[in-house]
């Protein structure tokens, strides 16, 4: 089956359908100006990134390279698009700016996912787990340029990181 994009007016319950293509469309994430969204779809025959309006319009490819893109979230200043990608048995913690242009990738292992944004836009968390029995999730963290890598210290297994807002 395929899924598509969808937005709810909440106040009116009101839907609109924002893709209809015969593929699998998931993990929407707005620009913070509120008037894009980035998405992962197989609709080229590969799970790559999509960007389009809010408010409907035609789908822009972005991602180009090899493997699998997902879980796309724009960064705090809406100026890069943090990624998980899968290629060659690894998956990756990755960036690239808004438009697609100057993709990095930030770590390589046996699976690291689902990247968040700290507020400031200089740095990710995201979960990472080890391969074997003994392969546990937990945090991690890097900086945008790829350097600083970090396990973040807790007591027990941990996943799915988020960041609290910055407080005035």
């Amino acid at each position: 089956g395929n899924t598509d994009i969808y937005t709810l007016d909440v106040a009116t319950q009101r839907r609109s359908r924002l893709t209809s293509a015969p593929s699998i469309e998931t993990a929407p994430s707005f620009s913070p100006d509120g008037r894009q969204i980035v998405f992962e779809s197989d609709r080229s025959g590969s799970q790559q990134l999509y960007v389009m309006p809010a408010t409907g319009g035609q789908p822009r490819r972005i991602s180009f390279g090899p493997g699998r893109y997902g879980t796309p979230v724009w960064s705090p200043r809406g100026d890069f698009i943090a990624f998980t990608k899968q290629n060659a048995g690894r998956f990756h913690i990755g960036v690239m700016r808004a438009d697609g242009s100057a993709e990095r990738l930030l770590t390589a292992s046996f699976l690291d996912e689902g990247p968040t944004w700290s507020p400031n836009g200089r740095v990710l968390m995201f979960t990472r787990e080890s391969a074997g029995a003994e392969g546990r999730p937990a945090l991690f963290s890097v900086d945008i340029s790829g350097r600083n890598l970090r396990r973040v210290p807790t007591e027990t297994a941990a996943s799915d990181p988020a960041w609290s807002p910055l407080l005035p």
